[in-house]
């Protein structure tokens, strides 16, 4: 019963997408939506095909920043996290600025950055890295400290000591945690990059979307969309297949349930 449960909650989904589809293509077809106002599916895919060397070069730019970014905010996430874990005074201090980090506007920021460090490759990484460490960070720091602190005294009883009582209790406590602000950053991470192409760059799928608009081939812009989101899926799926390799008591977990 629960695997048809399971099939049933992946078809639902899958069927309201094409039924989307289907009347988007027929309000296309029939007149009742100009082309040059919406695209239909077809014709975005259509554009894509004849226009798929172009859009793949772009692509590996933008995957190449988005994935940059998201690796080194990875590593200064799980610096700062255990930071803050190990000495509270410091998540005292720091906590409250990346709150309010989070209030300025990605969009004001990135022309600072495209002035700072030019129209390269630097600003785009740059503000990758600037959407994905806050949901990492704040994840895993709530991960690290929502942990039993009845068995870390145990452990402390038997004489662990703190780098083992991290390595053995806390940070495996947190994984959960850590994986889901990362699902969370991965499809942050192509927008971030997307958005810095935006304000200055000479290739990825930002720039190709604003060269289709000026020329006002928007199945070109639909078909750079379409390509985003693809990226943003394949990511989020491949972070989560990575969590059920690392954690397989998770799943275990779940049968048991």
């Amino acid at each position: 019963m629960r695997k048809y449960q399971n099939i049933g909650d992946k078809l639902i989904p899958i069927f309201f997408i094409v039924v989307i589809l289907v009347l988007w293509e027929l309000l296309v077809s029939l007149g009742v939506v100009e082309r040059y106002i919406l695209p239909s599916p077809t014709d975005i895919v259509n554009a894509l095909i004849t226009n798929g060397s172009d859009i793949m070069t772009h692509t590996w730019v933008t995957f190449f920043e988005g994935m940059t970014g998201l690796l080194v905010a990875v590593f200064l996430s799980l610096i700062m996290a255990v930071v803050m874990d190990q000495f509270p005074v410091v998540k005292k201090a720091i906590y409250p600025v990346l709150v309010i980090s989070q209030t300025v506007p990605i969009i004001v920021i990135a022309p600072l950055l495209a002035m700072w460090f030019g129209f390269g490759i630097a600003p785009k990484i740059f503000v990758v890295v600037l959407v994905c460490f806050f949901p990492i960070t704040v994840n895993l720091i709530e991960g690290l400290q929502s942990v039993d602190g009845e068995l870390i005294n145990l452990v402390r009883s038997m004489g662990a000591t703190k780098s083992q009582i991290f390595a053995k209790i806390k940070f495996p406590s947190a994984l959960p945690y850590f994986f889901s602000g990362l699902k969370i950053a991965a499809t942050y991470s192509i927008m971030g990059a997307v958005i810095g192409e935006w304000l200055g760059g000479k290739a990825g799928l930002g720039v190709y979307m604003l060269r289709a608009r000026h020329a006002f081939a928007l199945d070109l812009v639909f078909a750079s969309i379409l390509v985003i989101v693809v990226l943003s899926i394949v990511l989020f799926y491949g972070i989560a297949g990575m969590q059920r390799a690392l954690m397989p008591w998770e799943k275990l977990k779940e049968e048991l349930e």
